[in-house]
């Protein structure tokens, strides 16, 4: 029951607080401390393998021991006050808040025919892609996949290894994420620097990315659109690159009877119409409610499996 409290406890505090600033937040803590061992990495490539595989065991363990020691350290050892340090704890492992903040402000900048201040924001928030030639519905698709892609990484996969292991396991998952997010790149700088990373985030996340799916194909159910959301989650989940990203965009793509894609590399729901601002908005109220529904079956089941007898 402690860790259904702590993880709807989490979810309120974000809701209310959001992210702290990136200097304060520990993700920023993590990713600063990556792109210092960066720095003193080897140059060949053997080398450059065993040392991003040893990162990749050690930036999670590191964050793992650190999680499960500061609830001791701020002297919360059971009770109320754990429950309390746990959630904030917790809190900082996801995003959701800030997640939808940052998809809302390119919803708002193409709404304004603002493209090169959509264009801004999609590349600073959301995106690592050169944006400068996107027109609006790409624009607009872009800011759409990654909302359905970081719901999964930011929200939803942070909160399930929560319900697995605890803390520890919530930023196990946290520090591979965002590791992989620094080096999960395949080109020449992090082909081999990266790839225990990347592998890492791919084996983490495959439970998560498709637990996301079906949650977006069930909030989609509320706007007529569920068999669509999940005819085009099995049809187009395969076509990224990426064994899991495919999924909850594909879904989303659906759920909105919009194309989405990456151009030159995939499409997703090929031959339904290109987004709008508009559907952005409508992105951003299925991914809350999918997200509401997840939050509300993890509680659920982890109060239901502490009162089984």
């Amino acid at each position: 029951m402690n860790r259904a409290l702590t993880l709807a406890l989490a979810i309120a505090i974000d809701r209310v607080a959001g992210d702290p600033p990136t200097r304060l937040h520990p993700v920023g803590a993590l990713g600063a401390l990556a792109r210092a061992l960066e720095v003193v990495a080897p140059a060949r490539a053997e080398g450059r393998r065993r040392y991003g595989l040893g990162a990749a065991v050690a930036l999670p363990l590191l964050s793992a021991t650190t999680a499960a020691l500061l609830p001791a350290l701020f002297g919360a050892r059971r009770g109320p006050a754990r429950t309390a340090v746990d959630a904030g704890l917790l809190s900082l492992g996801f995003a959701l808040r800030t997640l939808l903040d940052r998809v809302r402000e390119v919803e708002d900048a193409l709404g304004h025919d603002d493209l090169e201040e959509a264009r801004a924001l999609l590349a600073r928030h959301l995106v690592s892609r050169d944006v400068s030639s996107l027109g609006p519905g790409e624009v607009a698709a872009a800011a759409i996949e990654s909302l359905a892609e970081n719901l999964s990484d930011s929200v939803i996969a942070p909160w399930l290894w929560y319900a697995a292991g605890g803390l520890p396991a919530a930023w196990v998952y946290r520090a591979a994420n965002t590791l992989d997010a620094l080096w999960g790149y395949r080109t020449e700088r992090y082909r081999d620097l990266g790839e225990a990373a990347a592998r890492a985030d791919d084996v983490l996340n495959l439970v998560p990315a498709r637990l996301t799916a079906l949650a977006i194909c069930a909030a989609a159910i509320r706007h007529g659109a569920g068999a669509r959301a999940l005819r085009h989650w099995r049809l187009d989940a395969g076509r990224t690159e990426s064994p899991n990203a495919g999924h909850p965009m594909a879904a989303m793509a659906g759920a909105l009877g919009v194309q989405l894609g990456k151009r030159g590399v995939y499409v997703l729901g090929e031959g339904l119409r290109a987004p709008t601002s508009a559907d952005i908005s409508r992105a951003r109220r299925i991914a809350s409610e999918a997200a509401a529904l997840t939050a509300g079956a993890l509680i659920a089941a982890l109060a239901a499996a502490k009162l089984r007898p």
